[in-house]
């Protein structure tokens, strides 16, 4: 794989878990990469070393005006944008029927799952489109594909991220863009950490190699997604579940 020298990227959800590890993997091979997350403890202290290649920002992604804001603040610095990886997300309450679902609960992780995503996809597009060039990775979830018993909200919310998918990569597939979708099954990642236990062995044991990816795995992938070598492959969601989905 060649190295990522000259290449602007946005990474969201940066701050810690598949969002981490990708920032630092795209950083360490040449990018300069813009770092979207609300923990600016977690930011500052795993990028300050990146002074002339970073340009950390703290907001609340689910706002549409913050999100605009920070690709604007990136395109200033950096002068183009050519890849966003969309890695912020949220379970939200798991291990929960259908009928107990609270609609606060489904609209908070739809906000930070599906909306947000379309929110920054929708504003580094017009970037893209005029450099005729552009690499989009939007972290789903083999949820999505399958849904996940106990996890309506997080399942259907993955489920519309691969949708978008879909739809933005047939739009943009005459225009240097390439608009694809990443769906883990279980990756050890402090997301995994929080969640009840049940719930992790339900997901687990439906996985053939019995174990969770891990996060080297996951970034290794994501990485040749947004890279120049992977230029034919669009509009299609990755597989990274251990076996469990092979289709």
């Amino acid at each position: 794989m060649t190295d990522f020298q000259g290449q602007v990227a946005i990474i969201t959800g940066a701050a810690s878990g598949l969002g981490l590890a990708i920032a630092k993997k795209l950083l360490n091979e040449g990018a300069k990469v813009g770092l979207l997350d609300y923990n600016e403890t977690a930011l500052k202290n795993e990028f300050d070393h990146f002074p002339d290649q970073s340009e950390s920002i703290v907001l609340d992604i689910t706002r549409q005006d913050l999100v605009e804001s920070a690709i604007e603040q990136i395109l200033k610095r950096f002068g183009r944008i050519d890849i966003l990886v969309n890695c912020a997300g949220i379970t939200g309450i798991t291990n929960t029927h259908s009928h107990l679902v609270s609609s606060e609960n489904l609209h908070k992780v739809f906000e930070l799952n599906f909306m947000a995503s379309f929110y920054t996809s929708k504003a580094v597009l017009p970037s893209m489109l005029a450099n005729n060039y552009g690499r989009i990775l939007h972290i789903a979830s083999i949820a999505g594909k399958e849904g996940n018993a106990g996890m309506l909200a997080y399942s259907a919310s993955k489920a519309a991220v691969i949708g978008m998918t879909k739809v933005q990569g047939k739009e943009y597939a005459e225009n240097g863009i390439t608009v694809n979708a990443l769906a883990p099954a279980v990756i050890q990642t402090p997301l995994v950490a929080a969640m009840p236990e049940a719930q992790v062995k339900y997901m687990t044991d439906k996985i053939p190699m019995k174990r969770c990816g891990t996060l080297e795995e996951a970034a290794n992938l994501a990485t040749y997604i947004v890279s120049k070598e992977n230029s034919f492959t669009t509009g299609f969601t990755f597989d990274l579940s251990g076996g469990r989905a092979t289709y």
